[in-house]
């Protein structure tokens, strides 16, 4: 989120100078299904057949994790024209691409560097209704930015992936996106806004932002900029018993104003910046009164030590709730015939690989060029693991890598693999190796879907 001022950074920014994208790299970007030049009413959404699922928080803090690896290696941040964000963009780009997203990154100019926005769309839905999920992937330069705004992107990320897990399918369309230069005025998404035909504009129903969604002292703030959607996160938070305040601090201040602006429904969520928490809040919420909600906004200190897993946690299930709850829809069990093995297998601390079979029969010919790779492993640090797919002739598919800076629990992952080299029949194998010493942990299941 962007520095406070005396009025609103959506404002005070209206000057600065946008790149005009050409009619080509629009049409590429976005759909080409026609729609009423206002934004569209909501449409009725289909009771989901099924609730959002549990976001593993585990798994949130481990793209937080892989966000602070990258700033340590850039400089120690993820700013706007710096190495550190389109390694960020990157990161995230790979993880969409595998689960099956299209991906799409758009370039603007700001400050004499190149700027990117990375937009993601789900395969599916009602083009005609999009509901858009965005949160700012760029730091200050002054530090990392894993609370501000490695949270919110983190989160989105998880919830993307979840849509992906699930076999999810939307009656509307779903649309992600991780804004560039946010923090120098909400560039990207004003980038992206403004050079938005007025009937792509139109398709989009609902635009939710999240910026900031992890804070260490935090407190649970929606946005009211709509009625609706409001409604949407309290309903949420009271299934929860979780109190919420409406969310001041960050009005006019982060990717919803453009798009608020140019008059498309607004909502999302905040856990605070650089505000007191009053006592009233803390008797609330806890925490401590007379304490920032983020001591270390825009500081170099915002690393993944500044995140309060409760709400992170909270706020990425309340993310995936609205998703599911706005875009209606259905779960389906994925196409293909799923093979698994759920006996579990103890992987040794500091020891030597261990592998779990599963014999695949019945599919003819070779396995395909996404080969669909589940995994639940319990593990105290999942960065000692090394993870990968063995398949009948011998030959390993790397999933996974060890990483020193990767300290959450849990590998809980769908890899996507090009298996197309095997043959399908015959025994497949999971191999995981712990390579440092203290922690344990063991091979829940996983399966094989063709």
């Amino acid at each position: 989120m962007p520095h406070r001022t005396g009025q609103p950074l959506h404002r005070r920014c209206s000057g600065l100078a946008l790149l005009t994208a050409g009619a080509a790299a629009t049409a590429a970007l976005l759909g080409t299904a026609p729609a009423s030049a206002a934004g569209p009413a909501p449409a009725p959404a289909a009771a989901p057949t099924v609730a959002a699922p549990d976001i593993p928080v585990a798994n949130v803090k481990a793209h937080l994790s892989q966000l602070q690896s990258i700033a340590s290696s850039n400089g120690g941040n993820r700013a706007h024209g710096r190495a550190g964000y389109r390694a960020s963009l990157d990161y995230v780009k790979g993880k969409l691409d595998a689960a099956g997203f299209t991906t799409t990154v758009q370039q603007f100019t700001a400050g004499g560097a190149t700027g990117y926005n990375l937009v993601a769309d789900w395969p599916g839905g009602d083009a005609g209704h999009v509901i858009f999920s965005g949160s700012h992937l760029d730091s200050v330069g002054a530090g990392p930015g894993i609370n501000d705004n490695g949270s919110g992107s983190a989160a989105i990320l998880e919830v993307a992936l979840a849509v992906a897990r699930e076999g999810y399918k939307p009656d509307k369309h779903l649309r992600f996106a991780w804004w560039g230069a946010e923090e120098l005025g909400m560039l990207g998404s004003r980038h992206y806004v403004s050079t938005l035909p007025s009937a792509e504009r139109s398709k989009i129903e609902s635009y939710l932002n999240f910026d900031m969604v992890g804070s260490p002292n935090p407190g649970y703030f929606v946005y009211d900029d709509d009625a609706r959607l409001e409604k949407v996160f309290k309903d949420f938070y009271a299934s929860k018993n979780i109190p919420t305040e409406i969310e001041t601090e960050g009005d006019g201040r982060s990717d919803h104003a453009p798009f608020k602006n140019a008059g498309i429904r607004v909502g999302g969520l905040f856990s605070g910046a650089d505000y007191i928490k009053t006592a009233a809040q803390a008797q609330k919420w806890g925490g401590t009164s007379g304490r920032a909600f983020d001591a270390c906004y825009h500081r170099s200190c915002d690393t993944s030590a500044n995140i309060n897993e409760a709400a992170l946690n909270n706020n990425s299930d309340a993310i995936a709730s609205a998703v599911w709850s706005l875009s209606g829809g259905s779960t389906n069990p994925p196409d293909g015939k799923t093979f698994e093995n759920a006996d579990n297998v103890q992987i040794p601390d500091a020891g030597p690989a261990v592998e779990s079979p599963v014999t695949v029969t019945g599919i003819p010919g070779n396995a395909p060029t996404a080969l669909k790779v589940a995994v639940d492993i319990k593990h105290t640090w999942r960065g000692d693991l090394t993870v990968a797919l063995v398949g009948p002739s011998g030959r390993t598919f790397g999933l996974k890598s060890a990483s020193g800076n990767d300290s959450a629990d849990n590998v809980i992952a769908t890899f996507t693999v090009d298996a197309s080299s095997e043959t399908a029949n015959g025994t497949w194998k999971l191999r995981v190796q712990d390579t440092g010493a203290q922690d344990t942990g063991y091979i829940d299941s996983w399966k094989l879907t063709f």
